[in-house]
């Protein structure tokens, strides 16, 4: 079994709309579990509205935004 990473891995964002109109809000972060089957997922704010996406930290295009 390995330890998690000490920085996470991924990005958590609310996204409300679609395509160009869209809008992404980093509202929390993720890393993998130690077992590699799951993530955990600290979220800074709990969205009501839109989806959550997680996208690798550094992603290029809409979904890395930072």
């Amino acid at each position: 079994m390995t330890s998690k990473p000490a920085k996470p891995t991924h990005n958590v964002y609310v996204v409300q709309g679609e395509g160009e109109a869209s809008r992404w809000v980093r509202i929390g972060a993720a890393w993998p579990n130690a077992d590699g089957k799951g993530f955990n997922v600290k979220l800074d704010a709990a969205p009501v509205l839109g989806r959550i996406v997680m996208r690798e930290q550094g992603a290029e295009g809409k979904g890395g935004q930072q």
